[in-house]
């Protein structure tokens, strides 16, 4: 059988590239060759064996892949459909995309947009779809660029909060960026921030049960202070989606913002998010995300990088999205 490379995590120490067969693949319908991934700070986590993502062993990494179907037992997809896959559980309880070849389950994959490359997908990847999930929650209950009040994201220098501003500033929205590195400030306001407030400062007014009346509504990827005070500083019937712990997994907060100012607290899971669901929001995606600013976010880089790229973002120093090549 022919070989391909892929990185496995073992469980005792950090992942490692091993040379795998279509008999080392999960018996599946679907059967990907698999073109681009990309890194996430759960992948981080994953690679250099800092906390345990897998739940068995030995596991391929990676939560992302885009590709083309090399077969098919399933009537859903034919050999030389491109395709994109995010989340299910890849890299957690199934073999994700660091590899050069991958069997998923046919439910789970999406046709690749037409107006995306296999590259603009993965810069998209599990961050970009969490995004947009959560403006079209927070527009569901009620927010429109006609709102009155800025929109905040918090986390701003990561890939959910890169794509959620690009997303919300080309859909009219002032959007104020918190993030603690200033020198990322430049990059967002290319990508659509009007504003910037640094991470600590937001946290500080967490102190107090109610704060001043600001923000119209708001991306949270960060969780713990930085989301209470987040919903502190909300204002009247503002929605505050949340998607992260990147901060924390704690809400140090009262009941006081959800019924005294009628906040809500929109909770925003792309992992198992139902395929139409991750249809429109794909479609929204390739409308409402403009190239050029998908494109600042984005590096791409040889897969063979990996456990470097892995120590960056979880150093805090990778700013957007990064895009592995997994044939190089």
């Amino acid at each position: 059988m022919e070989k391909f490379r892929a990185v496995v995590a073992a469980g005792d120490g950090p992942a490692r590239f091993r040379d795998l067969t279509d008999a080392d693949l999960p018996a599946d319908a679907v059967t990907v060759d698999v073109t681009h991934s990309s890194l996430n700070y759960k992948d981080g986590l994953a690679v250099t064996n800092r906390s345990r993502i897998a739940r068995r062993y030995p596991m391929v990494c990676g939560i992302d892949l885009a590709g083309v179907v090399a077969e098919s037992d399933d009537p859903a997809w034919a050999p030389g459909d491109e395709v994109v896959v995010t989340g299910w559980g890849m890299s957690e309880t199934h073999d994700g995309g660091y590899t050069g070849r991958q069997r998923v389950k046919p439910g789970w994959p999406v046709a690749r947009p037409a107006g995306l490359t296999a590259v603009q997908t993965m810069a998209i990847g599990t961050a970009g779809l969490t995004a947009m999930l959560c403006v079209m929650s927070l527009e569901q209950h009620g927010l429109t660029p006609d709102t009155d009040g800025e929109v905040l994201v918090t986390g701003a220098a990561g890939g959910v909060g890169g794509v959620a501003i690009a997303v919300l500033a080309t859909l009219g929205y002032r959007v104020v960026a918190s993030t603690g590195r200033a020198h990322q400030h430049e990059r967002l306001a290319r990508l659509g921030a009007s504003a910037f407030l640094d991470r600590a400062e937001l946290a500080a007014a967490a102190s107090s049960p109610l704060g001043q009346e600001r923000w119209a509504g708001a991306i949270d990827a960060v969780g713990d202070t930085t989301l209470a005070s987040v919903l502190r500083q909300a204002r009247y019937g503002a929605p505050v989606a949340a998607c992260g712990l990147a901060g924390g997994s704690g809400l140090p907060t009262t009941v006081l913002p959800f019924i005294l100012r009628g906040v809500s607290l929109l909770g925003v899971d792309s992992v198992y998010a139902p395929p139409a669901l991750r249809a429109t929001a794909w479609d929204r995606l390739q409308r409402d995300l403009p190239a050029a600013r998908l494109d600042e976010l984005t590096t791409v880089e040889p897969l063979s990088r990996i456990h470097e790229l892995a120590e960056e973002i979880l150093a805090g120093t990778v700013g957007g999205r990064v895009v592995l090549d997994t044939q190089s």
